[in-house]
């Protein structure tokens, strides 16, 4: 069983994406990665050539900057790195998202599994949310907890608006956990590089209009911060070591909103009967049974 692994950047060290980081972390489970490199402002294409690894497959997409209506464009081009991809089970890592090695070996496990039973259409990873420095994650409901990233592309799925997702059909696709994680640095780069990356990613849903916006990003000490306990990739050791940027995660009393008070009830709700309200689930979780997979 072959396994391919796809991504698509654009002005990837312009936004500070960890992107050699990203693929290199995957090579080891893929067969072939595929990579849709948009016309950049930046050497982006150079730095993943650079890579020299004859599983790589850079193609050029070309990214039409007027369609800058919901992030739309960012699926698109997600679906056509998808059609690229020579093997039916496809592992989809955006370039701020990184494999841990120890959840190689579970995931392909995962995929073996998922390949004997016809109605899997994906596999579900679990997401750390690094947030302001590479020792805190954010962990309120604001953050999904749980998203798509191997589907089986002979099921007609494909990436869904913003690209975060996956349909199969308009449809919710129905997984299995992969027993993996995600490590997600989006939120994790010098705050004047993150301010230009926020400009220059949220001109695919809103064009230009607020670029103002972004000028003097400062990180904020959101509800639900912590310290992060766990042990990073190996592929990041050298991009942690060179964080030059302090990062304050605990919060005073004038951080305090009326709508933190309602994450902070809802956790309370969740500690107390195990559920978290109104979470983001846009799959259907398979649960294993005797005569087969039953949905819930």
């Amino acid at each position: 069983m072959k396994i391919s692994g796809f991504s698509v950047i654009r002005n990837g060290i312009l936004m500070g994406y960890p992107v050699l980081q990203s693929i290199q972390s995957l090579l080891p489970l893929v067969d072939e990665f595929v990579v849709g490199v948009g016309q950049s402002d930046d050497d982006t294409k150079d730095l993943i050539q650079g890579l020299n690894d004859p599983k790589i497959k850079v193609f050029d997409s070309f990214w039409d900057t007027q369609k800058t209506k919901g992030g739309l464009m960012l699926s698109e081009k997600t679906n056509e790195a998808l059609d690229r991809c020579a093997h039916d089970w496809c592992f989809y890592l955006q370039a701020d998202e990184v494999v841990h090695e120890n959840d190689l070996n579970p995931v392909f496990e995962a995929v073996k599994r998922a390949d004997r039973d016809p109605r899997v259409q994906g596999l579900l990873f679990r997401y750390l949310h690094f947030y302001g420095s590479y020792s805190t994650i954010a962990t309120s409901r604001k953050w999904y907890r749980n998203e798509v990233r191997v589907v089986r592309r002979s099921t007609g799925i494909r990436s869904h608006n913003d690209a975060q997702g996956f349909r199969v059909g308009g449809e919710k696709p129905s997984v299995i956990p992969s027993n993996g994680r995600i490590f997600h640095y989006g939120w994790v780069k010098p705050p004047q590089t993150m301010g230009r990356k926020s400009k220059l990613l949220n001109r695919w849903w809103h064009g230009n209009k607020r670029d103002h916006e972004f000028e003097n990003f400062e990180y904020d000490r959101q509800y639900g911060l912590r310290l992060f306990e766990g042990g990073h990739p190996r592929v990041m050791r050298d991009l942690i070591a060179s964080q030059d940027w302090a990062f304050e995660h605990r919060r005073r009393l004038d951080d305090w909103t009326l709508k933190d008070l309602n994450l902070l009830a809802s956790d309370v709700f969740e500690r107390l009967f195990r559920h978290r309200i109104g979470e983001y689930k846009p799959y259907r979780l398979l649960e294993p049974r005797r005569n087969g997979p039953k949905e819930r």
